[in-house]
């Protein structure tokens, strides 16, 4: 579906935008990629590696909205990845991190709706579940913004729709190339902030794969939630280095020992399909009402009251040679 369209990945040079690029490109013949972001340099590197005709590369930020809107003019398909991510960062600069992840969404949602963009997938995060933590706030309100412009577009085409997904093994900012940059460094002991602390884990890859086919499914207004392994964080350490002691340095500001990605309390609006869930909309569309059957024509189911799809209690867990074999082609 992707093929002659012009897509548009905002924060595109961030580890999820090459490598959806890269899968772009590896299946599809799109007319334009358009990377937006906010760093020269990285866009400068990025453009070494995927220098194809059809990519283009505009330097902006998600907090100007006249920027964004000269951007997706022309544009078919919008990935929304763009994000101040780091949860400590959040806590500490509050301001800042509203300014990209809530206003920025907005102005996200306003240049695909003056452009008469198709659809638009918003990457959120396992934090923006009952959160407890700026990060997962702003995320949050930015999820239930691009569900809400499902009602703002009118008679509008244009449809909008969320990916939640936990921890990216190998994504900067993740725990994997954090251990093995001490691990090459000669550490004698891996910090370790909870020994009960767990994470959803997915790769970089799956993730996008996941995006992608979410766009064939997506009627507008779901957020999409895969079904993937836990791990605890000590085994994480154990897995990369099995000789090495462990230090206790106690949770970060806002972090939580497990992650939720289905909250009990949305589980009257939350369907599972066969290697997701979906969690409804909280208010109404005029232009749908099921949401237990997708676009192309899956079905799903509601679960039990009172489900939570939690890192702490899932039904699936990664083993150590499991997640070794993921994390090989890693720097």
């Amino acid at each position: 579906m992707f093929n002659g369209k012009n897509i548009l990945i905002t924060g595109g040079t961030g580890s999820f935008g090459k490598q959806y690029t890269k899968t772009l490109l590896e299946r599809y013949k799109p007319q334009k990629i358009v990377i937006f972001s906010r760093d020269e340099l990285k866009q400068y590197e990025m453009a070494q590696v995927y220098n194809q005709p059809c990519m283009r590369y505009f330097l902006g930020d998600v907090r100007d909205e006249s920027r964004l809107k000269e951007a997706t003019n022309g544009i078919d398909y919008i990935i929304h990845a763009a994000a101040l991510k780091q949860v400590p960062a959040a806590e500490y600069n509050p301001t800042e991190c509203i300014k990209t992840n809530i206003y920025g969404a907005q102005n996200v949602i306003a240049a695909a709706l003056v452009n008469g963009v198709e659809k638009v997938i918003a990457l959120s995060t396992d934090k923006a579940a009952n959160p407890i933590n700026l990060y997962g706030a702003t995320k949050l309100a930015s999820d239930k913004l691009f569900v809400a412009a499902n009602n703002m577009a009118g008679s509008r085409k244009t449809r909008f729709s969320v990916v939640r997904y936990g921890n990216v093994i190998g994504s900067r900012g993740s725990v994997v190339p954090f251990f093995k940059k001490l691990i090459k460094e000669g550490a004698r002991e891996i910090p370790i902030t909870d020994i009960e602390m767990t994470r959803f884990m997915i790769t970089l890859q799956q993730g996008v794969d996941f995006v992608l086919k979410n766009f064939e499914r997506m009627k507008g207004g779901e957020t999409f939630i895969p079904k993937i392994p836990s791990m605890k964080i000590i085994d994480v350490a154990n897995a990369l280095a099995p000789n090495l002691p462990h230090k206790i340095i106690g949770i970060r500001p806002g972090e939580k020992i497990h992650e939720t990605m289905c909250p009990s309390d949305d589980s009257h609006i939350t369907y599972e399909f066969e290697d997701y869930f979906v969690i409804a909309p909280t208010i109404q569309f005029n232009f749908i009402t099921d949401f237990s059957v997708n676009a192309l024509g899956e079905s799903g189911k509601l679960v039990q009251r009172g489900f939570e799809y939690n890192s702490g209690s899932n039904t699936e867990w990664l083993s150590k040679e499991e997640f070794l074999e993921l994390t090989k082609e890693i720097e």
